[in-house]
């Protein structure tokens, strides 16, 4: 446990041979922490509210997915080979090389002349974005016990709060100014970056002073090999498909490669035992195993329902890229909320169960209101359906982290972290593929649909008549640039509206019924009692148990 004490200056390796830290050496720490974090949630929302207008100037709409590919790609992918090099060289350097290599790659970006040549620097920003979380959840879960933990939530979800309000609204700035300093104002939105990072660097260096234990193990370089043949095909065609067709021989040659690449992953983990980059006995422990599937699930109705919501603003109700982040407060209330309450609670009683169980089933009410509103639904509605989806979010997100943190081995908290955040990626990824091919492949006969209805009506009519009669092809257009939307009169956008309104509520009622599946998986899930010590703290007793056994068999 940390303790109350008046001392604030950063701890030496060879200092308290115990491990603990003090309540004040822990927010000395935070301070370069909260600002990797942030880091990295901003450059994920201010780059979404800009993208369409940085694909315009750089003439590559139709090939815009590239540059989110590549980034998803590679931060995909390293996401746990950094956590397996911070379980064996310390966390410190490593997470200061991923600042440094995210910094090289935003301002790459800043250079670019094409979305090509945009993806390949998304690529190396991806790079140093696959450290930047997993460290920082790792290096929390080396200096705090998890029952502890929830005293800082607060400043962790604050500064994820700000960065979800803060980057579309400085995205849609930026990218809206046709110069500044001499400089393409979208330029800014990764230009930005750099002094953020270097602030983060500076910090980070002064204050991060955390007791670390360099072993002697194998580098698992077959296994990441294999992972990196596995998953690039496999998130390529889940991000292109849709406009490749998933039975076109392009996506056909992607699955094969994926499947053989992550058969030979298997492998390769087998043999490499307890060096492996991902341990597969972690899969044959009960708490881990549930953890670990239902992050997966959880992270496709959690990255698939909320990437919809934007749209839904921006298409349906008329907001602006800047609006809409400033509309997604609900939701961030509710998670803030949810994770700081269950956090305190969590920290009286040492539970954790109870809340990712409960929170997941909130999580399919949240989508399952949402899954009722239409072109007309008021906003106020809307904002207590995205209340509650926050409230379910923020009542899994770190339950589930603290569960798998404290089914494993100290030295392996790096490992536990990683696999959590990279399989919740892999199902995002999932996720995000499969609702935007159930939204666009709806949409059309939706809107078709909803036309037929309204061209009865003496309001589309006149409006019809005024315009000299629509476009036939209107329909395809609209899919391609919604921004059509707004040179309609309101009587025309209408039924457009409409369409896209009810194609969403198919995409939440989907999401709801992935979130079953996650509340189903996690029955599954044995009551755990938290550790009362830092993994740090543990290892400088010499601690070898894997933590506290479950009150229930881990079979």
């Amino acid at each position: 446990m940390t303790t109350n004490a008046p001392d604030a200056r950063p701890i030496d390796a060879g200092e308290a041979d115990s491990g603990e830290y003090t309540h004040a050496q822990v927010l000395t720490i935070l301070t370069g922490l909260m600002l990797g974090m942030f880091l990295a949630s901003l450059d994920q929302t201010i780059v979404s509210t800009s993208i369409r207008t940085i694909a315009d100037d750089l003439s590559g709409l139709s090939v815009q997915a590239w540059v989110t590919t590549a980034y998803l790609i590679t931060a995909t992918i390293t996401t746990p080979i950094y956590g397996k090099l911070g379980d064996t060289y310390g966390r410190k350097k490593l997470f200061m090389f991923a600042i440094s290599v995210f910094i090289v790659g935003s301002a790459l970006c800043s250079f670019a002349d094409s979305m090509y040549m945009l993806a390949v620097f998304r690529a190396v920003q991806g790079l140093g974005a696959g450290g930047l979380m997993t460290l920082v959840l790792a290096i929390i879960g080396d200096i705090v016990s998890p029952r502890e933990r929830a005293r800082y939530t607060g400043y962790f979800m604050a500064t994820f709060a700000t960065s979800s309000v803060l980057g579309p609204v400085l995205g849609g700035l930026l990218a809206g100014q046709e110069s500044i300093l001499g400089v393409t104002g979208w330029r800014w939105v990764f230009l930005v970056n750099v002094p953020v990072g270097l602030l983060a660097l500076v910090v980070v260096a002064r204050t991060l002073n955390v007791r670390s234990e360099c072993r002697d193990v194998r580098i698992d370089w077959w296994g990441a090999g294999a992972l990196v043949v596995g998953l690039v095909p496999l998130l390529t065609v889940a991000e292109q498909g849709r406009e490749w067709g998933w039975g076109s021989g392009l996506a056909l040659a992607c699955y094969a490669v994926g499947v053989l690449g992550l058969v030979a992953f298997v492998l390769a983990e087998h043999a490499m035992g307890d060096a492996a980059l991902i341990p597969l006995r972690l899969f044959r422990m009960r708490v881990t195993a549930v953890t670990i599937a239902a992050s997966v699930i959880i992270g496709m109705a959690m990255f698939g329902g909320i990437m919809i919501l934007p749209l839904y603003m921006q298409i349906v109700h008329g907001a602006s890229p800047t609006e809409s982040g400033i509309l997604m407060l609900p939701m961030v209330a509710g998670m803030m909320l949810a994770s700081i309450g269950s956090g305190r609670v969590i920290s009286r009683t040492g539970q954790v169960r109870m809340f990712p169980v409960v929170g997941s089933a909130v999580i399919v009410l949240g989508l399952f209101l949402l899954s009722f509103t239409s072109a007309d639904t008021p906003l106020p509605w809307v904002n207590a359906a995205m209340f509650v989806l926050g409230l379910g979010l923020g009542s899994c997100m770190q339950p589930l982290l603290l569960t798998v943190q404290s089914a494993v081995p100290p030295t392996e908290i790096g490992v536990a972290t990683a696999s959590s955040t990279f399989f919740r990626q892999m199902g995002g990824t999932l996720g995000v593929a499969v609702f935007l091919s159930v939204l666009f492949s709806t949409v059309g006969p939706n809107i078709s649909e909803a036309l037929d209805e309204a061209a009865r009506t003496p309001e589309f009519q006149a409006a019809a008549q005024e315009v000299g009669g629509l476009d036939p092809d209107l329909v395809t257009t609209i899919q391609d640039d919604s921004s059509v939307l707004e040179t309609l009169p309101d009587a025309l956008a209408h039924p457009f509206r409409v369409g896209f309104a009810e194609s969403m509520d198919t995409v939440f009622l989907a999401a709801a019924g992935v979130g079953v599946l996650a509340f189903l998986i996690l029955l599954l899930l044995p009551p755990v009692q938290l550790r009362d010590t830092s993994a740090s703290a543990a290892r400088a007793a010499g601690a070898t148990s894997t933590g506290p056994t479950p009150a229930a068999p881990r079979e």
